[in-house]
């Protein structure tokens, strides 16, 4: 494994190297940095010598294609006396079309038997593009399609955005305003509480019953309210023994019963009535 010395050594000349004259950029020289140039420069060093095979090749195949046109134009000049440069204008056309025909098609030459495979296959790709084009237009439709229904939604989700913001700001407005509300009720709660303790320590010190309270008051009204629906029943009660005809003296005591009972309540609820009044 060559030593990180080494490996900075071979970076700097391969950048040297790259920009020529040309000042190199700067770059932060750390392990990580000189690992990244270090392996592109690997690698544009095997691009380069294949780059270099690759035109070694085809200089080659240059000249063996210049030695066999040199050597077929000798061919033609011995037998038949032939030149281009002995071709009308007409023949130096067509010569030159199937030049470049070869060339297009990558002939190894211009004889038939190379022509017509080469066309059958341009023919082939030719038929396999346009299968293929045909295939890329359907898909293009659809995506257009599912385009279209694409932006139509996003238009809707947009105007749905709008109504859930205007929705949402105008119970915005209302939670505001309720509690806007809320804070001036539980204000007016506590200065009410406020006064009502003032008060009631002003009548406290005053020498005012306790009995005669706001929350005394309270539960003789809600006494008040039991002992008038206890009195219901005994009134049914009495209307009952109204009624009835069997005993006189027997339907007088309870009737007398049920008066003193009707009265004694009556009298407790007077009193009760008369001390919330006070």
């Amino acid at each position: 494994m060559e030593a990180p010395g080494e490996r900075e050594a071979q970076v700097a000349a391969w950048l040297k190297k790259i920009f020529g004259d040309h000042p190199i950029p700067q770059y932060e020289v750390n392990p990580r940095t000189t690992e990244i140039l270090y392996h592109l420069s690997k690698h544009n060093k095997i691009r380069d010598r294949d780059a270099h095979l690759v035109i070694e090749d085809l200089k080659q195949k240059a000249s063996e294609y210049e030695s066999e046109a040199k050597h077929l134009q000798e061919f033609l000049m011995e037998s038949v006396n032939f030149s281009p440069a002995s071709l009308s204008s007409t023949g130096a056309r067509y010569l030159n079309a199937l030049v470049d025909s070869a060339l297009a098609l990558e002939t190894k030459d211009t004889s038939l038997a190379s022509f017509i495979p080469a066309v059958n296959d341009l023919t082939s790709d030719f038929s396999r593009t346009k299968s293929k084009n045909e295939e890329i237009k359907l898909e293009l439709g659809k995506l257009e399609k599912n385009l279209t229904a694409t932006l139509v939604l996003e238009k809707c989700l947009q105007e749905d955005l709008k109504k859930a913001e205007l929705h949402l700001s105008t119970e915005r407005a209302k939670v505001d305003n309720r509690l806007q509300n809320m804070d001036f009720l539980k204000a007016k709660s506590e200065e009410f509480r406020c006064g009502i303790k003032a008060a009631e320590e002003q009548l406290s010190a005053r020498g005012m019953d306790a009995s005669l309270s706001h929350q005394s008051l309270v539960a003789l009204s809600e006494n008040l309210g039991e002992l008038k629906r206890q009195t219901v029943p005994l009134k049914k009660k009495l209307e009952s023994y109204l009624d009835l005809m069997p005993n006189p003296s027997l339907a007088q005591v309870k009737i007398e019963e049920a008066k003193r009972e009707l009265d004694a309540i009556e009298a407790e609820l007077t009193k009760k009535v008369n001390l919330m009044e006070l």
